[in-house]
């Protein structure tokens, strides 16, 4: 009884406690109740974070075709390799589901993956991870070499499927199309996203927009039983056509890859066009790389076509011409003085190209065929300074063409000294993109209306087919008339045709081809001036066919090719041109023509004629005489009388004086023969191509036997002769 009061006060102050932690737990359940947080915390949505699921409905990228429908970039299957390392996801241990023994699995898994089996091992070995992957290695796995592992039934080895872009036909247009990749973003989103090209600068079109889907799971993550689900449909993104031709574009990096092996050059571009609408074909450049494993990237990321710009040399030439015509200041027979040309204040001349020695007095013509700077220094003069610089205006130099692409460049006009303007005519000094050559070199191909180049043919939504967008061809400009076109197609058709030309390797058998060639010079970032020696120049043609309505251009440029001592800068850009040219014309239908035989002559008997009379038949004839000779009378003729030869072709007559032989530089082999047969003389050949020196000069009698020594070289040959030994090293302004 004394103990009672005690135990009284003991139970009451328990009471009071347990009083206060049910009123304390009370006022919690109703502030909980009411306010629905708890510690700063929606509980309603953290219960949504628990039980409510939601994935990523990615949208498919949208594909990439050339011109006709051919796939060149798609979305398809890829696999992950997931090795699942936490044993509480096996609740059977006869059915396990992570890995159990890490080095049965490395040593299963090493036959698959480029990885060694202690690497693998190591991956699999780490404590505390729920899973692991294995980096490049054992991403973007086939479907082949999914189904092989999995039939390993290896314990706790999975795969996530995903989407992966893929490329079909491997290094093709690489750095117009560019490439796509996987992407990690801080949230740890995954997307693929365009980083170069076509893939990068129309990403957006590309990408469309992702969807998602959301359900109720129970605490394991399963879907409940007809719970709702709330799905966002992924809008697929559209598809883009280029007008890029696969088989021509495929004709190209043969061709290149050809020469690639053959010449290793520096750098290569090439592109071919469709004139009446501006639609670029095929365009590639070298270095490239492959899409898919993106080797060869680092040798070059820039899309040289569109975004750097170079000296064109020659080629700038096919302008020139055109504004001289247009202007009607070219008379094709009208003569000049080749070799040099003097500008006013400037010590050094401008020099044709074998080292200002010039061909004499010829036609403008030839000066065209012979590519010679003097003959357009004189066609400036005629047409003025301001009257040209509109031109180059007018075809577009010195501005982007707005093709589409990003990063495009606008090249530059450099013409504002006298020397400036003297050489911007002939291709030196002023710089120009591919893309603007294509673009002017349109005007003359198309009756004078110049076509804006473009790669994009439409866009198209992939489920309704409904074009989004198309490109249209576009006049960019109409700088000469469409007689001025046909005319200059004539001119520059000679290049190719004529023995004088500078062009006769771009020929085609069955088709008529048109063009101009070009040894652009390359600055030394190092001294401030041209580089020198036989390989260092930009080598290029730009020729269009059939020449009386083009189909086709072909613009082709080899950087610095390795050369034997016996090839020259066209060999390499000829071995691209023509197979492109040839067989793009026969996929395109266009039939070559029926062999056209040249007009054929009888030879008359000349002699015992004067040598007036003589010469007279031979040209009423059709034929060129060469005197051999300086008699009166003729004792001796070749081709003998009566012989069928070619119209133009040269007859050779021997007079009854001393004997002699004319100036033979520039003949072919052929009628370098026929005067030493006529003349008796023992003839010793060096080289091919056309005659440039003799060691016999002209005038000089000459006795039987003697021996007669004749150089010869191509065109090309002794053009880049001469200028290793006669460049001008002016320095870059």
């Amino acid at each position: 009884m004394k103990k009672r009061p005690s135990m009284n006060i003991g139970a009451a102050i328990l009471f009071g406690i347990f009083g206060l932690l049910f009123f304390v737990l009370m006022v919690r359940f109703v502030t909980i109740q009411v306010t629905g947080e708890a510690e700063g915390k929606v509980l309603a949505s953290q219960a949504a974070k628990k039980y409510i699921k939601s994935q990523i409905l990615e949208a498919h990228r949208g594909t990439i075709f050339d011109g006709k429908g051919e796939v060149i970039a798609e979305d398809t299957s890829a696999y992950t390799l997931v090795a699942i390392l936490d044993p509480s996801i096996t609740s059977d241990p006869e059915k396990p589901k992570h890995v159990t023994d890490p080095h049965e699995t490395a040593k299963a898994l090493a036959p698959y993956l480029d990885m060694k089996e202690s690497e693998i091992y190591d991956r699999l070995n780490q404590e505390g991870r729920y899973q692991v992957e294995f980096g490049s290695s054992g991403r973007d796995l086939s479907h082949q070499l999914m189904l092989e592992i999995r039939e390993q039934n290896i314990p706790g080895i999975t795969f996530r499927k995903e989407a992966k872009r893929f490329y079909p036909n491997g290094s093709f247009a690489s750095h117009l199309i560019g490439f796509a990749q996987k992407s990690t973003s801080d949230n740890g989103e995954s997307k693929t996203v365009g980083k170069m090209g076509v893939e990068a600068s129309f990403d957006e079109v590309l990408s469309g927009k992702d969807g998602s889907v959301e359900y109720k799971s129970d605490v394991w993550g399963y879907l409940l039983p007809n719970a709702d689900e709330h799905v966002t449909a992924p809008q697929d993104g559209d598809d883009i056509y280029l007008t890029i031709d696969k088989k021509i574009q495929t004709f190209l990096e043969e061709a290149m890859n050809e020469v690639q092996k053959k010449y290793k050059p520096k750098k290569m571009f090439a592109i071919v066009s469709d004139p009446k609408t501006g639609k670029i074909l095929a365009m590639s450049q070298r270095p490239t790389f492959h899409p898919d494993s993106r080797e060869g990237l680092l040798d070059n990321w820039t899309n040289f076509i569109v975004e750097d710009t170079y000296e064109p040399g020659s080629t700038m030439k096919s302008f020139s011409l055109a504004a001289a015509v247009n202007e009607g200041k070219f008379n094709p027979h009208e003569l000049y003085q080749s070799g040099k040309y003097y500008v006013e204040n400037v010590h050094n001349p401008i020099r044709d190209h074998n080292g200002g020695e010039g061909w004499g007095t010829i036609s403008y013509l030839e000066g065209v065929q012979r590519s010679s700077n003097v003959a357009f220094a004189n066609l400036l003069d005629k047409m003025g300074f301001e009257t040209y610089e509109q031109y180059l205006q007018d075809f577009g130099f010195g501005r982007a063409t707005g093709v589409g692409l990003p990063n495009e460049a606008s090249g530059s006009i450099l013409y504002h000294y006298p020397i400036e303007k003297y050489t911007t005519i002939f291709g030196q000094g002023t710089t120009v993109t591919p893309l603007q050559m294509i673009q002017a070199q349109s005007a003359i191909a198309n009756d004078g209306k110049m076509m804006k180049p473009y790669v994009i043919s439409k866009i198209v939504d992939p489920n309704s087919k409904k074009v989004m967008k198309e490109t249209k061809p576009e006049v960019a400009g109409a700088p000469i008339t469409k007689e001025t076109a046909e005319k200059t197609r004539e001119y520059l058709e000679t290049t190719v045709t004529s023995e004088n030309g500078t062009g006769t390797r771009f020929a085609i058998e069955g088709y008529r081809v048109g063009g101009k060639s070009g040894s652009g010079q390359i600055p030394d970032p190092e001294t401030g001036k041209y580089m020198s020696g036989k390989e260092n120049y930009l080598f290029s043609f730009m020729g269009m066919a059939p020449i009386e309505d083009p189909e086709l251009i072909v613009y082709v440029g080899v950087q610095q090719p390795e050369l034997e001592l016996t090839e020259i800068g066209s060999d390499p850009v000829s071995d691209i041109f023509r197979p492109v040219m040839q067989n793009s014309l026969k996929y395109l239908n266009i039939k070559p023509q029926e062999k056209v035989s040249l007009k054929e002559l009888t030879v008359p008997d000349t002699q015992k004629m004067s040598i007036d009379d003589a010469k007279k038949a031979l040209k009423a004839a059709g034929a060129s005489p060469v005197v051999v000779g300086n008699g009166s009378k003729v004792i001796q003729q070749l081709p003998q009388a009566g012989s069928k030869i070619l119209q133009g072709e040269k007859v050779v007559i021997q007079t009854d004086g001393d004997t002699t032989i004319p100036d033979m530089k520039g003949w072919s082999v052929r009628d370098v023969f026929k005067v030493a047969n006529v003349a008796g003389l023992k003839i010793n050949m060096v080289g091919n191509g056309y005659a440039v020196s003799q060691n016999i000069q002209p005038g000089v009698p000459v006795k039987q036997e003697e021996p007669l020594v004749v150089n010869f070289n191509t065109p090309d040959e002794h053009e880049q002769k001469n200028k290793e030994e006669a460049v001008e090293e002016r320095p870059l302004n």
